[in-house]
């Protein structure tokens, strides 16, 4: 299994701190965002190796600090040409570089790489082993906007996802979607393809919504929480929050 970290975004909320440092690598506490992220995944078994999409404008310094690091799995940095906000490709069609550029067969990890997580990756790739299908993570929602601005499914009484919405008026259900899938290497073909079907390319669970229409998923419940890093109010917080972890 591959872990690939969608980390080629320019975070505009974050201005000016991120105008010209990447996001995932912004210091909290002893370590960065995405630095947290990997400590865990890298300790799973399954991992093989780690494959980083990022933009020209910021590839030099995941290179900087790639060198500095010491994961027992390999890490690949792949650059994907934008150096602009307004020219970045989308978080889909960057997974689809990752698989192309790295010839990538294999289950694949694909987190976004932007979230502090108090949980462990493991008992998603255990999920993941035990369903034999793709799998995405969900989490209970009560509050309506929130749904109203993220990814929404419908599962039956095994988690299977029976519906998938993205920012819905009128939410299916409580379970919102955050950036982590495992999708399995059969299912390679249906996403190098998924372009041609209408699949939107811009967030990376329009490919999640795509993939429920036309093949078997299952939803792991999230087994603990995510601090979602989107401004500079939740970044000053993660630092008061983590300063010691």
């Amino acid at each position: 299994m591959k872990t690939i970290v969608i980390a080629a975004g320019y975070a505009t909320r974050l201005y000016p701190l991120t105008k010209n440092f990447p996001k995932p690598l912004l210091q909290i506490g002893n370590n960065t965002i995405l630095g947290r992220m990997l400590d865990d995944i890298d300790t799973i078994p399954e991992i093989d190796g780690h494959i980083i999409v990022t933009n020209h404008k910021f590839a030099g310094i995941f290179e900087d600090w790639k060198n500095k690091t010491h994961y027992t799995k390999p890490i690949t940095i792949i650059d994907d040409g934008t150096e602009t906000n307004e020219t970045r490709l989308g978080a889909v069609k960057d997974l689809l570089l990752a698989i192309e550029k790295c010839d990538v067969d294999d289950d694949i990890l694909v987190v976004a790489a932007d979230n502090i997580l108090d949980f462990s990756f493991n008992g998603f790739v255990d999920f993941f082993k035990e369903k034999g299908t793709s799998v995405i993570m969900c989490h209970y929602e009560p509050e309506l906007k929130k749904l109203q601005r993220t990814g929404v499914i419908a599962v039956d009484e095994n988690m299977k996802v029976l519906e998938m919405q993205e920012k819905p008026e009128h939410p299916v259900s409580n379970w919102a979607v955050p950036p982590f899938y495992i999708y399995r290497k059969a299912d390679l073909p249906l996403i190098k393809d998924c372009l041609n079907h209408g699949c939107g390319f811009d967030a990376p669970g329009n490919l999640a919504h795509y993939l429920c229409e036309v093949t078997n998923i299952h939803a792991y419940k999230m087994p603990g929480k995510r601090f979602d890093i989107g401004s500079l109010d939740c970044y000053e917080e993660a630092k008061r929050m983590f300063a010691r972890l």
